[in-house]
């Protein structure tokens, strides 16, 4: 017995293997003032960035800054973006 519906007509994708990759070039393990020059305006500006530096603020009890509301935005903003995108795929017609 065969089941049609169950077999998939395309592999799967790796479309967010980027994103493992972010916390690697963030404040995570290091601080981005350690960083090269030419590195830092990339960490310091990546969605990992700003979470991380709340984090750790709320966990140690250190200032928090205005990374509270950077972190805020970039969760909204990704979310917007995969919202517009799932559904840009959802809707259009298959093949």
């Amino acid at each position: 017995m065969r089941l049609p519906h169950l077999i998939q007509t395309k592999p799967p994708s790796n479309n967010a293997l980027p994103l493992v990759f972010l916390p690697l070039i963030s404040s995570a393990f290091v601080p981005v003032d350690s960083m090269p020059g030419w590195f830092q305006p990339i960490a310091e500006y990546q969605p990992f960035t700003p979470a991380i530096e709340t984090l750790r603020g709320l966990l140690l009890g250190t200032e928090i800054g205005n990374n509270w509301w950077i972190t805020i935005v970039w969760c909204l903003g990704l979310a917007a973006l995969g919202y517009r995108w799932s559904k840009a795929v959802f809707n259009r017609d298959p093949k």
